[in-house]
């Protein structure tokens, strides 16, 4: 009786030891995962403007510097006025779901300020998620900013998945920049249809909806994103001047044009709307 309760006793150490291991294939994984050291994640690029809708926004980017990819990255702005004193605070969203390590995300903090004078302040902090990698495969073939007659701006693009599986729900963010390189404003539309098969390419129509701040672009940036895939950049221009065409000749570089001059007069209804 004896011995078979000390084998019972051994056999359950074996398997304490045997589950112990496996927690511990289980954590070193993890471990891989370390956390960004001070000052590879900052804030870049950033000012203020008063939007269409009367409101004060704060645009920006977050630069990854990091070999880490991130996601639900929450920025948080305190506006205090001449006095240092608090004002309010206000937290927003990055526009794209993941940051890859190298890349920069914007974003746009809308507050429910409209009577501010001209000496106050903000201070902007963020909160980020570590995230697993995501493959980079959705490229942006082609992208062209157009201004018709009316001022309205539309950026209009083709993009690939160089993927193996289909992609869904991808998402193209729009953003542009003045002279000195800071953010103006940032778009972000849905592609219709919302998916893309492995090695095909969709078109793509962003409208920008702040009017004032796009007469002030000389250069602008792209990213695509999906559920299953990371964003890409593309930065059409280099050299930071900005060409600007007609909405008609862009027809000639497109293989749709039929689809593509349907979007670009319903986003000029949308953007004379506004």
């Amino acid at each position: 009786m004896m011995q078979r309760q000390e084998l019972n006793s051994n056999s359950f150490r074996v398997l304490q030891e045997s589950i112990h291991v496996k927690k511990l294939l289980v954590v070193i994984p993890l471990l891989v995962l370390i956390q960004p050291a001070f000052g590879e994640i900052i804030v870049q690029n950033d000012q203020t403007y008063v939007g269409n809708d009367g409101m004060l926004h704060i645009v920006g980017e977050i630069q990854n510097n990091s070999k880490a990819p991130l996601n639900k990255i929450k920025i948080l702005a305190v506006l205090s006025d001449e006095n240092g004193n608090e004002i309010d605070r206000f937290d927003g969203k990055m526009m794209s779901n993941v940051l890859m390590p190298g890349m920069k995300g914007g974003f746009d903090i809308i507050t429910n300020q409209n009577n501010l004078n001209d000496k106050f302040s903000y201070e902007l902090d963020f909160d980020y998620n570590l995230a697993a990698p995501k493959s980079q495969v959705i490229d942006i073939v082609s992208s062209e900013l157009t201004r018709d007659q009316l001022n309205n701006v539309v950026i209009t693009g083709t993009l690939e998945n160089n993927g193996e599986i289909t992609a869904n729900m991808i998402n193209v963010i729009a953003t542009l920049y003045d002279r000195d390189g800071k953010v103006l404003t940032i778009s972000k539309t849905q592609v219709q249809p919302d998916f893309l098969r492995a090695g095909e390419e969709g078109h793509f129509v962003v409208p920008i909806y702040e009017k004032e701040q796009s007469t002030s672009a000389v250069d602008y940036t792209i990213i695509a994103e999906s559920d299953e895939f990371a964003a890409v950049p593309e930065f059409p221009l280099g050299t930071g001047a900005l060409l600007i065409i007609s909405v008609s000749s862009y027809v000639l570089f497109t293989r749709s044009p039929e689809k593509v001059t349907n979007a670009l007069t319903r986003c000029s209804k949308i953007l004379s709307k506004q």
